[in-house]
């Protein structure tokens, strides 16, 4: 009779572990070839050229509709090895799981999970390749899976190093219950409220980041508030439509972060705000205590309070940064009550912007400071001009007794750069400003923000 030792026994069971999905290893000879690691055979590791001293990131798809591999997922794998280039890429497919009834999808990610767990484990065991450089990439449904997959590796004390999930969806609690299972965890968060039937959870992780208020996506055809009036002007006919903004709104993590592979030099930067209202006016571009981080692949893997969350603008194509800027006006003893219809424009040492409408919620009057928020497509460098118009009524223009704004401080912070900058007119008439008179303002003094920034 033969006995068997413990690591002999060990081997037997893992080598009676069938797994249900396949791992693709992207070929350094060509982006579009994969070649198949089949978990506990040694040979098709150095088959498929899996180098063990590189990093490895594994990307992980979503629920599949039609049981195809999404574009996107060629195109991070792709974007991955261009950027990084000594790194093994590995697709974790599970098309045959993935394309069913949503609930059956669902339960089949903790299946998924499993055999990533035991894929890393060999890796680990075979191949001596430390968990801590491990990188899963989740979306959607794949997020469900890499939290899954660190649950089960966390029953024999291992550590992931890192994972990023690209999601919408409820499940992705699985990484927030388990956040201290992972090296570092960040998560791109989009809310759109027509997914709310599919159970929106918002998870509190390292980084949990929200593009353009995790709402409406910039470039998504249908606006998320008009989705019921579409669908009942246009009936099953505009079903069609929805389809195609919940796919595009869904997808857009994806593209953003795939952007911060590919423009390193367009680097996206994300603020900590306490919700979007507050972000939205301008109050939040404060980098002091990491409150700011850049979005994507190469972000800055800090451990901070989750009291307050990133967020950003974008732009509707790649490249997707946008450069954010705070205005803060002062308005002094306005007695008539003026409505805010306000536009101003940035010159810079690189270029200029074009007029930006200045959204006020409120009336002007009294004495009291408006801060708000405007972004730009490109660097403008160093704000040298600002020219500000508010478009009163024509009938008060140039009337001795029709309304003035009176400003006070004009002060303008970059959040990219964090330098603040006051202006001051460049005109006699001090700083009244008549309907539809343009006023120009020139750089008073320039001071980087330090401590005494307030952001």
């Amino acid at each position: 009779m033969t006995i068997l030792t413990d690591t002999e026994t060990g081997e037997r069971m893992k080598m009676s572990y069938k797994p249900k999905s396949v791992f693709r290893l992207y070929t350094d000879s060509n982006i579009d070839d994969t070649c198949t690691v089949e978990l506990f055979k040694p040979h098709t590791l150095d088959a498929c050229g899996f180098n063990s001293s590189h990093p490895l990131a594994i990307i992980i798809h979503g629920g599949s509709v039609d049981g195809m591999m999404e574009n996107w997922i060629s195109r991070l794998a792709s974007a991955l090895k261009s950027s990084e280039g000594s790194i093994n890429v590995v697709i974790a497919d599970w098309l045959t799981l993935a394309h069913q009834h949503y609930p059956i999808a669902v339960q089949n990610t903790r299946i998924v999970g499993q055999d990533i767990a035991h894929l890393l484990r060999w890796l680990e065991d075979f191949k001596q390749v430390p968990l801590g450089k491990v990188h899963l990439i989740g979306y959607s449904l794949g997020a469900h899976i890499s939290g899954f997959a660190g649950s089960n590796l966390a029953v024999s004390g291992k550590t992931l190093g890192r994972i990023t999930g690209e999601t919408v969806l409820s499940a992705f609690k699985f990484l927030e219950h388990d956040k201290n299972l992972y090296l570092f965890l960040e998560c791109l968060i989009l809310k759109d409220s027509h997914l709310r039937m599919l159970g929106l959870w918002i998870p509190s992780i390292h980084f949990d980041f929200y593009p353009n208020g995790g709402s409406f996506q910039p470039g998504c055809q249908l606006h998320v508030q008009n989705i019921y009036a579409h669908l009942a002007q246009y009936g099953i006919m505009g079903i069609g439509d929805l389809n195609q903004t919940v796919k595009c709104a869904h997808e857009y993590a994806v593209h953003l972060f795939i952007d911060s592979l590919l423009t390193k030099d367009k680097q996206i930067m994300a603020y900590k705000c306490s919700d979007n209202t507050a972000f939205e006016k301008g109050y939040c571009l404060d980098c002091r205590k990491n409150r700011c981080n850049t979005l994507g692949y190469d972000i800055k893997k800090v451990h901070t309070g989750t009291s307050k969350r990133p967020f950003l603008k974008t732009r509707s194509h790649m490249p997707y940064k946008l450069f954010h800027y705070q205005i803060r006006i002062q308005f002094i003893n306005q007695t008539d009550k003026i409505e805010p219809t306000l536009t101003v424009s940035l010159t810079g040492t690189l270029g200029e912007s074009e007029n930006l409408p200045i959204t006020l919620v409120e009336e002007i009057s009294g004495n009291k400071t408006f801060t708000f928020l405007i972004t730009l497509d490109t660097d403008i460098g160093d704000l040298m001009i600002m020219c500000f118009t508010w478009e009163g009524s024509p009938m008060w223009a140039k009337s001795s007794r029709g309304p003035q704004l009176t400003v006070g401080k004009i002060t303008v912070k970059a959040g990219e750069t964090q330098r603040k900058t006051a202006f001051c007119p460049q005109t006699d008439d001090g700083m009244y400003i008549e309907p539809s008179q343009e006023k120009v303002f020139a750089v008073k003094r320039r001071e980087r923000s330090s401590s005494r920034s307030r952001g």
